[in-house]
């Protein structure tokens, strides 16, 4: 039961800030001046041959 709780405290602390620091991270990523214009133009990659 060490591992098991040592891991679990790894988990509950540092694992539970990366996830949130990953978040933030993706919506900062998204959210940025001139994503849209990019997004705009990978919504219509599917429709060019049309």
């Amino acid at each position: 039961m060490e591992t098991y709780t040592a891991m679990r405290h790894f988990a509950d602390s540092w694992g539970l800030l990366a996830m949130a620091l990953f978040f933030v991270g993706v919506a900062v990523f998204v959210f940025r001046p001139g994503s849209r214009r990019l997004a705009d133009e990978a919504a219509q990659i599917p429709l060019k041959d049309d």
